[in-house]
């Protein structure tokens, strides 16, 4: 009598289980569809490959970006791809502009370009981009912070805005001890 009463229990034990294992497994599906739509296709992640935006940004630093953007403003910071390379810069000129690059001093649509928190001049590299250049609509042109020696536009060219990654929200510092 007693073996017949712990079947039944022992059957009971066991489909419960598996509908707990199936719950699991939905709510396992679940959350990792949400971080893909949330990291994959809304927001980004990556480290700073460099110093080349400091004071700002420092090699390490990770980098909250937003993938959705539409339109991009002067002094934006984006991730980009660019020459083959995960990018981080600053967006000085935009589709339509047209760009000089002389004796230290950055001018866009005739204009002087006043940037009162970069503390480096910023001149053109020999044998890289020429000067003045007209950029196409779908043309961005990005300048690191540390202009001295970076690897940006004066280097590698104008960046389709198809080749921006996405625009910085947030920055999360490493620690520094």
């Amino acid at each position: 009598m007693k073996s017949e009463s712990v079947a039944p229990r022992e059957q009971e034990r066991t489909m419960r289980l598996q509908r707990e294992l199936v719950r699991l497994a939905g709510r396992l599906a679940a959350m990792a569809a949400l971080l893909w739509l949330v990291f994959g296709v809304l927001f980004g992640l990556c480290a700073m490959p460099n110093d080349q935006m400091s004071p700002r940004l420092y090699a390490g630093d990770l980098i909250l970006y937003y993938r959705q953007i539409r339109t991009l403003h002067d002094r934006d910071v984006v991730v980009a791809r660019a020459d083959g390379e995960t990018v981080v810069a600053r967006v000085v000129a935009r589709g339509g502009d047209t760009l000089e690059i002389t004796g230290g001093t950055l001018r866009v649509n005739g204009s002087t370009v006043f940037e009162n928190e970069i503390f480096y001049s910023t001149d053109a590299y020999e044998g890289g981009t020429t000067y003045p250049l007209t950029l196409e609509q779908d043309e961005v042109f990005l300048l690191c912070d540390h202009r001295e020696g970076a690897k940006d536009s004066r280097w590698f060219g104008p960046v389709t805005t198809h080749d921006v990654k996405g625009k910085v929200i947030t920055v999360l510092r490493r620690s520094r001890l």
